[in-house]
C-alpha cells in the first residue's frame, strides 16, 4: 500500500501525506493501488460532486463527467452518451434521488476495484481517474440506484427487527 501512495505521490506537486495514508484503504482495497490515484484526489472530486449537486448547477455537474458518459437506466438499458446527450438527458440521468445520493457521497463509503475504478452504492456511480489523474464519473446506473435504495430499506427494517418477505 505504501508504495501505491509514493509511486502516486510523485505525480502530484503538493500531496496531502497525511490525509492520504489516513484514507487509503476502503472497501475492496487500497484507493491508490487500484485506481492509480490518491485519496485526497478522490476527496477533492467528491466533494466538488456534492457541491455542485446541493447547488443544482448543471455545469458543475457536468464537469465532474467523463465523456462518454455510461448511462444505464432504471431498466437495465445502456447508452454510452455523447456530451450533447448528456445535456438533453441531464434532468432524468441526475433526477432529485440521484442528485441526492451525490449530496451524501463519502470516501468512506468508496469501493474500490483495481483497474475498474471505484464506485458508490452497489455501482450507481463509477469513478476512474482520467490522463491527468483526476477522478471523473463514467457511470451513472440509475438500476443499481434503485437496488441500493431497496437494499437500505430492507437493512434498516432488519435494524427494527421487522420481518423481511
Amino acid at each position: 500500500m505504501e508504495n501505491c501512495l509514493l509511486l502516486v505521490w510523485s505525480e502530484e506537486e503538493e500531496p496531502d501525506i497525511e490525509f492520504d495514508r489516513a484514507n487509503d484503504v476502503v472497501k475492496g482495497g487500497a484507493i491508490s493501488c487500484a485506481t492509480g490515484a490518491s485519496p485526497s484526489r478522490f476527496e477533492a472530486a467528491i466533494a466538488a460532486l456534492r457541491e455542485a449537486a446541493r447547488s443544482g448547477d448543471k455545469a458543475r455537474i457536468l464537469e465532474q463527467l467523463g465523456i462518454p458518459l455510461l448511462y444505464i437506466d432504471e431498466n437495465g438499458e445502456r447508452q454510452d452518451l455523447t456530451e450533447e446527450q448528456v445535456e438533453a438527458l441531464f434532468d432524468d440521468i441526475f433526477d432529485p434521488n440521484m442528485l441526492d445520493m451525490l449530496q451524501r457521497l463519502d470516501l468512506s463509503k468508496m469501493t474500490v476495484e483495481k483497474e475498474k475504478g471505484a464506485f458508490f452504492a452497489l455501482g450507481s456511480l463509477w469513478l476512474v481517474v482520467d490522463e491527468k489523474g483526476q477522478p471523473k464519473v463514467v457511470t451513472v446506473n440509475r438500476q443499481a440506484l434503485l437496488e441500493a435504495a431497496t437494499a437500505a430499506v430492507d437493512q434498516a427494517d432488519l435494524g427494527q427487527g421487522r420481518p423481511i418477505d
